[in-house]
């Protein structure tokens, strides 16, 4: 019959507000999620060598990889709101960012097969595909024209 409590007590030096810390200790736990997908969806857990040079290059070579997911990542989610409803890849709303898993999955492994035509290469997606809207936008977006179709 003792009661239950609970108590959260924070030391600090910081010369700030106690909202403002605790914000700021809120925030850890976003800053420990990126450090997660850069281990886990990228697979550098475990560096592959003893020398210090080699695995330098390899993170330096993991971060830039990790920078233009996020980007791809972010910029589907704008490139999905503007897609008309029909269009608009399986995604709940609400969504303000996405593990790079997710943009790995949804649009690096999106299957499609070069095609030629008119003597040109081009890349076609299947027609139904739901990520075939917002990758063609993406590419359009980075690349300038685009030139992939559907089916």
């Amino acid at each position: 019959m003792v009661p239950e409590i609970d108590v959260n007590t924070w030391w600090t030096s910081l010369k700030l507000p106690a909202k403002e810390v605790i914000a700021l200790y809120h925030s850890h736990g976003t800053s420990e999620q990126y450090h997660s997908e850069v281990k886990t969806d990228l697979d550098l857990e475990r560096l592959p060598s003893g020398k210090f040079a080699t695995n330098a290059l390899v993170l330096s070579l993991g971060m830039v990889a990790y920078n233009l997911l996020r980007l791809i990542g972010q910029q589907a989610l704008k490139e999905q709101r503007r897609l008309p409803p029909p269009e608009r890849a399986p995604l709940p709303e609400g969504i303000f960012r996405r593990r790079l898993r997710s943009v790995i999955q949804d649009l690096m492994y999106l299957a499609a097969k070069f095609v030629r035509h008119a003597n040109r290469w081009r890349l076609a997606f299947w027609q139904n595909s739901p990520w075939g809207a917002v990758w063609r936008g993406l590419y359009a977006r980075f690349c300038g024209s685009p030139r992939v179709r559907s089916g």
